[in-house]
């Protein structure tokens, strides 16, 4: 027991209700004028989705993600996968852990942590998107196309909007 980190040692804390707020950042999505105060808003949708529910499980996501900003893609998905381990109803440590993946070139899992966070969060702008980009990865345009339409009713100067103007997609 001695070895285990004291992030494992410890009970996630329960974290706030990021709904209301997460809701609130979409409502002045679908009301952006410019795609500048639409990047603004996403930078606010960020803030509150990066938020752990605690000390210890914010260090491991400051951590995962310093990782993938270095390059180190499997020592992310590793370090995401101890905090799920440590705060599984955490979403966003699954979502940050399809992003990783998907940069890895993991597409099976990232879709399948992907769908994770939908599941759970239907209007999680970034795994819509970073679903639909896993989706036309995989060949998968149609049902990219579908997710990227969703994301878009979120957010309409979602970036990868422009793939729905590609006849058959575009390959990532």
């Amino acid at each position: 027991m001695a070895l285990l980190s004291p992030v494992a040692a410890v009970a996630c804390p329960a974290g706030p209700d990021k709904g209301p707020a997460r809701a609130a950042v979409i409502a002045d999505l679908q009301k952006a004028g410019s795609a500048k105060e639409a990047a603004a808003l996403m930078g606010e949708f960020w803030m509150i989705q990066l938020r752990a529910p605690g000390p210890e499980s914010q260090a491991l996501l400051n951590a995962a993600r310093a990782q993938r900003a270095q390059g180190d893609l499997q020592g992310s998905i590793d370090t995401l996968t101890r905090l799920i381990k440590t705060c599984p109803d955490f979403v966003e440590a699954y979502n940050q852990r399809a992003f990783s993946e998907f940069l890895a070139g993991q597409d099976a899992a990232s879709l399948k942590d992907a769908n994770h966070v939908l599941a759970r969060v239907p209007n999680h702008v970034g795994a819509l998107s970073g679903k639909a980009l896993v989706l036309m990865r995989m060949g998968r345009v149609k049902a990219a196309k579908q997710t990227i339409r969703a994301a878009l009713k979120l957010d309409p100067w979602l970036p990868e909007r422009k793939l729905l103007s590609s006849p058959e997609g575009h390959s990532l």
